[in-house]
């Protein structure tokens, strides 16, 4: 399964650090932030990675991270996103590598506080449809959210609800087979100026084709300063990152 990395937009809640760098490139605990998505991808066993950059010196990522051979892998792959329209609006620029087959996105911003290879395993076994990750968070707001009834089924996702229908937020970890190029050309503009790929999610989920899995272990994004600083505590803390040997001899 083939791995999409999305590192786009401007950043500008963490402002005026990303006034002249790309947020994802700023330190989270002993590593760049970029550097937490890459190697969850690798320790879950994807090799074919490609990093769609943007906003801010995008010519960074390729001089920090190369051909990826700090991950152990033979080959990194870029494109760029020439205006900061959304997560779907990125994913398109994604299908010439992508093709038919199924992968898995992770937004350059998300820190896990475990492993996801269960998770990404269990899909390419089963590549149909789509597959969330959720965690339970004080802030729903902020995000994604799933509405889930009795049975466990999610009805509907709500992207930054004033009320969330759950304390579950959909983190940025997406799994998709290819009916996401079909879904992609039907979508529209939301009131802010995205593409959002809550419409993607919904779509499947209008399909009956939306799966998920909650992650026994925290995890955060780093796009806020206090969100920043709370991946860099995990981080430290963290069994899963502290045992990680990146780029050591």
């Amino acid at each position: 399964m083939k791995g999409v990395i999305l590192v786009g937009g401007l950043g500008t809640r963490l402002a005026p650090m990303t006034r002249i760098t790309n947020k994802h490139l700023l330190p989270v605990w002993r590593y760049p932030m970029v550097y937490y998505p890459l190697y969850s991808l690798v320790e879950a066993g994807v090799r074919d990675i490609l990093i769609v950059t943007g906003g801010n010196n995008p010519g960074a990522f390729l001089e920090l991270l190369q051909d990826g051979v700090e991950f152990g892998l033979e080959h990194l792959y870029f494109t760029y996103q020439s205006a900061p329209r959304g997560i779907a609006d990125a994913l398109r620029l994604v299908n010439h590598f992508i093709n038919d087959e199924p992968f898995v996105c992770i937004l350059g911003d998300n820190v896990v506080d475990g492993s996801i290879r269960p998770y990404v395993q269990s899909f390419m076994e089963k590549p149909v449809g789509a597959r969330l990750l959720l965690s339970e968070v004080t802030d729903p707001e902020r995000f994604g959210v799933p509405a889930i009834d009795e049975r466990g089924k999610i009805t509907q996702i709500i992207e930054k609800p004033a009320d969330p229908p759950s304390s579950y937020a959909v983190i940025g970890a997406y799994m998709y087979d290819a009916q996401i190029w079909e879904i992609l050309p039907t979508l529209k503009l939301s009131d802010r100026g995205q593409y959002e790929i809550t419409d993607v999610n919904n779509a499947y989920l209008q399909r009956g084709q939306l799966g998920y899995d909650v992650l026994p272990f925290s995890w955060t994004d780093a796009g806020t300063p206090e969100s920043l600083r709370k991946a860099s505590e995990m981080a430290r803390e963290s069994a899963f990152w502290t045992s990680a040997r990146i780029g050591e001899e």
